[in-house]
């Protein structure tokens, strides 16, 4: 059971992404961590759920914090960032929105911009 247990903490570490319902929850984010990957997806959508596996893979192997929103649950936080097609990838740094990408990314070529920001 001790094994389980270790497991179980390690899948609810910080290192997962995590799922923003409000422009509040996003901007204290943005606002705590130096480097934040924001994706904005929909359920329905076939390139977000493809992109799922590799945002997992950012949030867990780089030093960034990996936001998701779902657009459909948060239409109004979406629109704030201009997002118009899904799915859309926002990055932060320091604070300030640097990158935005609409569309699947490959693992590494999303990462080479992550790790741009975080070393």
């Amino acid at each position: 059971m001790t094994t389980d247990t270790a497991n179980d903490a390690h899948s609810t570490s910080a290192n997962e992404p995590t799922h923003v319902d409000s422009a509040g929850e996003l901007d204290a984010l943005v606002s705590r961590d130096d480097v934040v990957l924001t994706d904005f997806y929909a359920d329905w959508c076939g390139p977000c759920q493809m992109l799922e596996p590799i945002v997992e893979t950012i949030a867990a192997d780089t030093a960034a914090t990996v936001a998701k929103v779902d657009v459909d649950a948060n239409q109004q936080l979406a629109a704030q960032y201009g997002v118009r097609g899904v799915p859309t990838l926002v990055l932060f740094a320091d604070g300030e929105q640097v990158e935005e990408i609409v569309g699947l990314q490959g693992e590494e070529q999303l990462r080479t911009l992550v790790d741009s920001y975080t070393n």
